[in-house]
C-alpha cells in the first residue's frame, strides 16, 4: 500500500489534481493581475467609475467666455438690431444653455459616447469661435479707424486682453475635441493616433498609470501657444494640428501688435 511507504510516499491522484488546480489558480491571478497592470499602463481604464475626465474645468473655461464677452465695450459686442441687439448677457445665456444640455445629457464624468452630444459640443464650440472672430475683427476696425472707445489705453487693454483671452480657450476646446475621438475616445484607451506630443508621453514613469490628456493639458497648451507666438513643451504631430497652431499663434500676434500698439501710441 503506497500509504504505508517512507518518505518517498506518492501524492494521490486526486490530490495532484487539487495541487495542479491551485497551481493552474494562482497562475491565473498573476496573468490578470498583469493584465490588468498592462491595461492601466496602456490607457485603458479598469474600474468603470473612473473612466471619463471631470467636467467642470470645461465648463468653467466655457462660462469664462460668456462672462469675458460681458466686459467687451458695446460696440464690439452688439449685435444687429434684426436680430437681438445688445448681446452682453444673450451670448452668455446661450452657452450656459447648451453646457446645461451636455451636463444633462452627460452627468458626472464625461464618458458618454453619444453623437448627439458631441453634436452639441462642436456646436458651442463652433459659437464660442464664431463670437470670438467677429469681436477681433470689430476690435481690428475699431482700432484703424480710431473708434471713440479705442482712444482711452485701459478700456483698450481690457477688450484687447478679454478677446485674446477669449481665443486662448476657444483653441484649447478645438484641440481637446479632435484629439484622438475626443475627451470619451481619450479615456476609453487609444481612439488613433495623436496629433499632439504631451511630455508625459515621452516620460511614462513620471505621471499615474494610464494618464491621457485632459482639458486643462489642452488648455495649457493654447495659452503656451499664445503667449511664445508658437509650440512651447508640446509639439504637433497631426497636420490639422500644425496648422491649427499656426493660426492661433498669427491670431494671437495680431491682437498683441494692434492693441499694445494703439496703447503705446496713446501713452505718448
Amino acid at each position: 500500500m503506497w500509504l504505508r511507504q517512507g518518505p518517498t510516499t506518492h501524492t494521490p491522484g486526486w490530490s495532484r489534481d487539487v495541487l495542479r488546480l491551485r497551481s493552474t489558480s494562482r497562475d491565473g491571478g498573476a496573468r490578470m493581475t498583469e493584465s490588468s497592470a498592462g491595461a492601466r499602463s496602456s490607457g485603458h481604464r479598469i474600474d468603470a467609475g473612473d473612466i471619463g475626465e471631470p467636467r467642470w474645468p470645461m465648463a468653467v473655461a466655457v462660462l469664462a467666455t460668456g462672462g469675458l464677452h460681458a466686459v467687451l465695450a458695446p460696440a464690439l459686442r452688439s449685435l444687429p438690431p434684426e436680430l437681438l441687439g445688445e448681446s452682453r448677457w444673450a451670448y452668455l445665456v446661450v452657452v450656459a444653455v447648451l453646457l446645461g444640455i451636455l451636463i444633462v445629457g452627460d452627468p458626472g464624468r464625461i464618458d458618454r459616447e453619444a453623437k448627439w452630444l458631441r453634436v452639441v459640443t462642436i456646436a458651442m464650440i463652433a459659437l464660442i469661435s464664431l463670437d470670438t472672430v467677429v469681436v477681433a475683427l470689430r476690435l481690428a476696425s475699431a482700432i484703424l479707424n480710431a473708434r471713440p472707445f479705442t482712444e482711452d489705453p485701459k478700456t483698450l487693454l481690457l477688450n484687447g486682453s478679454a478677446i485674446w483671452l477669449s481665443a486662448v480657450i476657444a483653441f484649447a476646446l478645438w484641440y481637446w475635441e479632435i484629439d484622438r475621438g475626443g475627451p470619451v475616445g481619450r479615456a476609453r484607451g487609444p481612439g488613433g493616433l495623436p496629433a499632439f506630443q504631451f511630455p508625459e508621453m515621452g516620460s511614462p514613469e513620471l505621471v499615474k498609470a494610464g494618464w491621457y490628456p485632459r482639458f486643462i493639458d489642452y488648455l495649457h497648451m493654447s495659452f503656451g501657444t499664445s503667449t511664445s507666438f508658437g509650440p512651447s513643451d508640446v509639439s504637433a504631430i497631426a497636420s490639422w494640428a500644425k496648422f491649427s497652431m499656426m493660426v492661433e499663434s498669427f491670431v494671437s500676434l495680431v491682437i498683441a501688435v494692434l492693441v499694445i500698439g494703439r496703447a503705446v501710441n496713446l501713452l505718448k
